[in-house]
């Protein structure tokens, strides 16, 4: 038996028992051609799975929710059309249900909640009408030209839990709108019954001398939309909003959403009530921005996500170069309008402004809009505007700050690309100290500096440093991911899960890179349900990064999935044109303290059909060279040869006392060669600065004009010895 995450679609013909009493055969014939003219052709168009028909319903699996609503769409729009050119007792009519959940896969067939749902859902539907789940709804709200009426959650039959349910408004000129229900007149007289005994039992439990225990404000921040007729001003746009939810985290009576969950709503409709549920927060500021040549404008709000009332409102018309002065004042009269009382070293911090250069802000605010992205090539961009920011302004923290935790991210991700290993390291270690030696209460430099001290195996001040900065931003989710990743690396375990899930709290939309954390802290404790929905996110979060897609492959294996794992596998090493092995996983995650953590990885990952060596690579252990015979052929000489999967040339010239340059169309390392058993080792300033070992084999069918195959973590190399 599989489990998986599916979108499944459920369609059923509007009183089929009643037009089959009048016209069976006639009805039967149309239910077949609009199953093999509409239904048939527009599931291929959007990648569904026919699974079966029951009577007078389909059941359709997608593997995206995104085109399993299309789908619907386009079905329904085209039936409309059909029956609009039929007389009224031809017309059939359909109702269809779209949901997103965990299905059970029984060969060809498939059942469970995920279908369940669907099929409550299409009987809510009104007939030529579609209802979704809320699982749906978040991951299509932006993404198909309908609307949607919430019509809160619904309590389906044989289904434990309430669910979000919404229906689909197909009217085009409704496109992009999310509109609550109207009630029904009886269910308000009902619900207006029910506040006042509500009421009336509140008065008495105030009444009742019980302890007062006072619950602490939570708010996010959602993204600021630009009002500028310059799309390119985004960057100084969600700079605002950024250096909001910095100063709000700051404050030790407040909880507040990251900067990843609040920005997946950038640019979607917006229903408080399900953002207020969705983040668990009760208090939501959002706000535009206008920015017309030296002025900008900027409008706020600060609003009840439980009765929608808008608490606080303002808007300031300013000279640009006053953008932080307006920063300060949307602080701290946010702060004001949730009741909070500020300690003075709150108040001070809030009021400092973090540069006194616009121009210095200005590259800034662009260097953290690259490094948002994760792109290589912007992240070469982001640094190179990092230096500009600090040039301008030696004393500006944050931006050395900011420096250190892109640069951190590069090496973390072997980037070597955007900046070789060991300038990455160097470059981290020296900004995040500068940031600390400016400004000793950031969390941010402590985070990377913990990182970057676990991968160095220095465990104990990796804990050290990673609590620091948990301890001034206890409200920084990254802060605490940074403790569950040395935690995790360290083999504290327990103390990992505990520290993943107090950053969910505070971001339950972690970036792709922690949710990854995430999913090897949970593999690790034997949580394969959590792992999978972590390294999924990962995945989905990170699109076209074949990093993110592999390490799913693990968690399926352990949860006896190894049809998923295995494909999973495949689509990775597409993903990273063969180059992906077990031989990289081990030298990248080296620093796992417990070698059985590190045991327990490669393990699954073996099971799942990943290979030892990169391209592939198989060598013929009869072939294998010992390590006197190694050393023999190729110490002191000229290698040449070729290099998979291109077939380039390439070069590594090997002195006698082991200095050694490698040299290919795309590659120049220069390092130490050494033997170590019957293993040749190449160290350099790449991966982490670790020996990359791999055997020497000397087989006989081997490309022309070459005598030796020689395989590591990063290579294959076919070589001869030059005299």
């Amino acid at each position: 038996m599989e489990r998986r995450l599916a979108a499944v679609l459920i369609a059923d013909v509007v009183g089929y028992s009643r037009l089959s009493e009048i016209d069976e055969e006639g009805t039967r014939i149309r239910f077949h051609t609009d199953l093999h003219e509409l239904f048939e052709p527009k599931i291929a168009t959007y990648h569904g799975r026919l699974i079966k028909t029951m009577g007078d319903g389909i059941l359709v699996e997608f593997h995206s929710v995104v085109d399993a609503l299309r789908c619907a769409v386009k079905i329904q729009q085209q039936k409309a059309e059909r029956n609009a050119a039929l007389r009224p007792e031809q017309r059939m009519l359909f109702r269809i249900g779209v949901n997103l959940g965990d299905i059970i896969v029984e060969g060809e067939d498939i059942h469970g909640d995920g279908v369940n749902i669907a099929a409550r859902l299409e009987s809510l539907a009104p007939p030529g009408g579609i209802c979704i789940s809320g699982t749906a709804f978040d991951h299509t709200v932006h993404k198909a030209e309908v609307g949607f009426s919430a019509l809160g959650e619904q309590q389906l039959k044989n289904i434990a839990d309430p669910v979000r349910v919404y229906r689909v408004l197909l009217d085009p000129s409704e496109a992009g709108k999310v509109v609550a229900s109207r009630r029904p007149r009886r269910r308000a007289i009902i619900l207006a019954t029910l506040a006042a005994l509500l009421i009336a039992t509140t008065a008495i439990v105030f009444a009742w001398p019980w302890p007062f225990v006072p619950q602490r404000p939570s708010v996010a921040v959602l993204p600021f939309a630009n009002l500028s007729s310059d799309a390119g001003q985004d960057y100084f746009t969600d700079g605002i909003t950024d250096s909001l939810i910095a100063d709000l985290t700051m404050l030790s009576d407040l909880d507040v959403i990251g900067h990843n969950s609040v920005f997946a709503y950038k640019g979607k409709p917006l229903v408080l009530a399900d953002i207020g549920r969705d983040l668990g927060v009760r208090f939501v500021v959002e706000g535009s921005v206008q920015r017309i040549g030296d002025q900008i404008r900027v409008n706020a709000q600060l609003s009840d996500t439980a009765s929608g009332d808008h608490l606080w409102a303002n808007r300031f018309n300013r000279a640009a170069a006053d953008v932080m002065a307006v920063q300060d004042e949307l602080s701290r009269q946010i702060a004001e309008a949730l009741g909070l009382k500020l300690t003075q070293s709150e108040a001070e911090r809030i009021t400092r402004p973090p540069t006194a250069n616009l121009e210095a802000y200005d590259y800034y605010l662009r260097a953290e809009q690259a490094t948002r992205t994760g792109r290589r090539s912007r992240l070469l961009e982001a640094l190179a505007l990092f230096d500009k920011a600090e040039a301008l302004d030696p004393g500006f923290a944050e931006a050395f700050a900011a420096d250190a935790h892109a640069t951190a991210y590069v090496w973390r991700s072997a980037y070597d690309d955007v900046l070789q290993s060991a300038l990455a390291r160097k470059r981290a270690y020296e900004k995040a100290s500068r940031a600390l030696a400016l400004d000793p209460a950031l969390s941010s430099p402590y985070a990377v500096l913990a990182v970057m001290q676990v991968v160095d195996r220095r465990y104990e001040q990796a804990v050290a440093s990673a609590q620091q900065a948990v301890s001034l931003g206890s409200a920084d989710a990254e802060a605490h991911m940074a403790l569950a990743y040395v935690q995790l690396f360290s083999g504290n375990h327990a103390e990992a899960g505990a520290a993943v899930e107090t950053a969910l709290r505070h971001d339950p939309n972690l970036s792709a890179i922690n949710r990854y954390t995430a999913g090897l802290v949970f593999y690790l404790q034997r949580d394969y349900t959590k792992a999978i929905d972590s390294f999924e996110r990962a995945r989905d979060g990170s699109p076209g990064n074949g990093d993110f897609v592999t390490p799913l492959a693990m968690a399926y294996a352990r949860a006896g999935r190894l049809d998923a794992a295995r494909a999973t596998v495949a689509e990775g090493l597409r993903f990273l044109a063969g180059r992906d092995s077990l031989a990289a996983w081990r030298i990248s995650n080296a620093h796992f303290r417990n070698e059985q953590d590190l045991a327990f990885i490669l393990d699954a990952l073996r099971e799942a059909g990943l290979p030892e060596w990169p391209f592939g690579f198989k060598g013929n252990e009869q072939d294998r060279l010992h390590g006197d015979e190694i050393a023999s052929a190729v110490m002191g000489k000229l290698l040449r040869g070729k290099t998979e999967p291109s077939g380039s040339p390439a070069l590594m010239q090997i002195e006698r006392d082991g200095k050694a340059a490698f040299r290919a169309a795309t590659q120049m390392i220069t390092g130490t060669v050494f033997v170590n058993g019957d293993m040749l080792c190449e160290q350099s300033e790449n991966a982490f600065g670790r020996a990359d070992c791999g055997p020497v084999y000397r087989p006989a069918n081997l490309p022309a004009e070459t005598s030796y195959a020689y395989v590591n973590s990063t290579k294959v190399f076919y070589f001869s010895p030059v005299k």
